[in-house]
């Protein structure tokens, strides 16, 4: 019995071992689809009047982009889902009391273009 044991053991030990080797571990997080040169055209058109030409915040409207905890900790993906919707100011999350609009208030972003300004706006942080 004691045998079988320490077998099973040895077989769920290796196992461990193949898996972890194999990449059976947490899942990368996917690669941006977006593309920078395009989302920087795009964000100096729509994000800029915020956020300034350089992302580094206007005091007063919109966050520094380059070192926000915020933006820096979502995925890709989580940041387009919240350009698209937005933040009001009665968001318990909103710290600036300055209203987030959706899709940065151009309507006519696509999800395509907020990918490009994602994939832009993480060129630029620090």
């Amino acid at each position: 019995m004691k045998s079988k044991l320490l077998a099973l053991f040895a077989l769920l030990a290796l196992a461990a071992v193949v898996l972890s080797a194999c990449g059976g571990g947490a899942a990368a997080p996917a690669a941006s689809t977006g593309d920078p040169a395009a989302g920087k055209t795009k964000f100096e058109g729509t994000c800029s009047a915020c956020h300034g030409m350089d992302a580094k915040g206007l005091p007063g409207l919109g966050k520094d982009l380059t070192t926000s905890t915020f933006a820096i900790g979502l995925s890709d993906d989580d940041l387009v889902k919240f350009l698209t919707v937005g933040r009001d100011t009665g968001d318990p999350l909103n710290t600036t009391g300055v209203q987030m609009p959706p899709r940065g208030g151009n309507p006519a972003l696509t999800e395509k273009d907020l990918h490009d300004i994602v994939a832009y706006v993480r060129t630029l942080e620090k």
